[in-house]
């Protein structure tokens, strides 16, 4: 079974060194992280930063939208096909504002989930958390199993933590 460890820490410095040390001991990248409610850069100890794919939701969306309104309005000019003054049946201009208008729908819907997935939202289980951290304290979490436990919390406290919590 899996359990998260927080350990907190006053100094910067120290909880870089706690990121560096579970680094060097062998925990994969990605099951620990830094948890400050200051703003610090991405990076700046040392953390996994992963790679977003928001990118790609909205080009998908703006694909979507464009083909699913470029059959809409084929399919129902070709339903009801109404010759105006000897004019083709497919008018592309007036076509051009509904795909335009489907395109950009679709693309901000899927923008939306894509920001929504991407956060990891609805957090249905979440993870181990100190107010303190809210007043300066920087926490270092990681999750590992229970054979791993001494090991990453031995690695904290000769990092200087203030405190550990297990849960």
């Amino acid at each position: 079974m899996s359990k998260s460890i927080l350990g907190l820490f006053l100094d910067p410095n120290h909880a870089a060194d706690a990121m560096d040390g579970l680094k060097e001991s062998g925990f994969e990248r990605g099951t620990f992280d830094v948890l400050t409610g200051t703003p610090y850069p991405e990076g700046a100890f040392g953390e996994y930063v992963p790679q977003h794919r928001l990118f790609r939701f909205p080009a998908f969306g703006a694909i979507i939208g464009f083909t699913v309104s470029l059959f809409l309005t084929t399919a129902t000019q070709l339903a009801y096909p109404l010759v105006t003054g000897g004019k083709p049946i497919l008018s592309i201009f007036a076509m051009l504002i509904i795909m335009y208008e489907m395109t950009m729908l679709s693309a901000v819907i899927f923008s939306v989930i894509g920001i929504i997935f991407e956060s990891r939202l609805p957090n249905i289980k979440p993870g181990i958390y100190d107010p303190r951290i809210t007043e300066g304290y920087i926490g270092v979490v990681i999750t590992v199993e229970d054979e791993d436990l001494n090991k990453a919390q031995k690695v904290i406290e000769n990092s200087g933590s203030e405190e550990i919590k297990v849960v």
